[in-house]
């Protein structure tokens, strides 16, 4: 999934959620048409540590799993054969800042409506909407049941 292509760059956020797996395939259509790549990012943190009232937490991270895991995301997206043109990141931080700062020079930012912990009822994600106000380039938010 880490094939070299040059042109834009369209970055797309991934969470496992099905708002996620539409802009994953959004934004690798997307790719296709502008002949460009797509840096599938997915943030990981653990919880509490930047809170101090938070308490504690087992600070061990499998980030082989986590790994796996974002390459079954993307599998699980795409199908069986994902686009060549997909390099999967996997990278520790708030997701929101993780993805503004991924997005720096990009063609566009791609992301789901709402993530896996989003209130069903709200129109944007805290995430989705965090990166709306913050990014400087297009952002594109796709909604679960996009085709």
């Amino acid at each position: 999934m880490d094939t070299e292509v040059s042109g834009p760059r369209i970055v797309v956020g991934v969470d496992g959620s099905p708002s996620s797996h539409a802009a994953v395939r959004w934004a690798v259509r997307y790719a296709g048409l502008v002949g460009g790549r797509v840096d599938a990012v997915a943030a990981w943190e653990l919880p509490g540590i930047e809170n101090w009232s938070a308490p504690p937490v087992d600070t061990d991270f499998d980030e082989e799993n986590a790994r796996r895991r974002l390459a079954e995301e993307l599998r699980a997206a795409l199908g069986a054969e994902p686009a060549g043109t997909v390099r999967a990141l996997l990278v520790r931080g708030h997701p929101a800042d993780v993805l503004l700062r991924a997005a720096e020079g990009a063609e566009a930012l791609v992301v789901g409506s709402h993530g896996r912990h989003g209130f069903a009822r709200a129109l944007l994600g805290s995430v989705s909407q965090h990166i709306a106000q913050h990014a400087r380039c297009p952002v594109v938010i796709v909604r679960a049941d996009a085709p």
